[in-house]
């Protein structure tokens, strides 16, 4: 038995249009179906049917404990395959007031946002193989990301990943 990779993530949210038109507007999903109280949507370059969907529980439902006092999912990471792009989320984030950090992990480049509800999601960069440091693979503690920087170092297209 061998798992190949994530597929799909399933989201309970108050509002699953609120939360799919932020996902569409900002990170540029498309939506493949929705219903009333649901929605599934499929990232830019996929070839998945769907990577995320939402389900619709109110707008009553409180806020998720997860990390501060319960268990439960810190947040999912999605890859883009520039820096390039990762300047343009990040300019996007800013935009709508969603960014809320941005990590160098060694490995990977990273900024943190929030959804409408407050979940917290990562869009990263690989570092592509070649040009990877292998002391700096994973450090315990990350570094603040400099995009201009990194940028300047790996230039603004080069394609990412191992």
């Amino acid at each position: 038995m061998a798992i190949s990779r994530m597929n799909h993530a399933v989201l309970y949210v108050r509002d699953a249009a609120r939360s799919a038109a932020f996902y569409q507007d900002v990170l540029g999903f498309r939506e493949v179906a929705a219903f009333p109280g649901g929605a599934f949507l499929q990232a830019p370059d996929s070839t998945n049917d769907h990577d995320i969907a939402f389900f619709s529980i109110g707008e009553g439902a409180g806020a998720s404990t997860a990390g501060r006092s319960t268990v439960g999912l810190y947040h999912l990471a999605w890859e883009v395959p520039t820096l390039a792009d990762l300047a343009e989320l990040q300019q996007r984030l800013l935009d709508v007031g969603s960014l809320v950090g941005a990590s160098d992990h060694g490995a990977t480049k990273s900024l943190y946002a929030k959804d409408p509800d407050g979940l917290e999601f990562e869009v990263c960069w690989v570092v592509p193989a070649e040009h990877l440091d292998p002391a700096q693979q994973i450090q315990p503690r990350p570094l603040p990301l400099d995009l201009d920087r990194e940028i300047a170092h790996f230039g603004a297209v080069t394609v990412g990943g191992r």
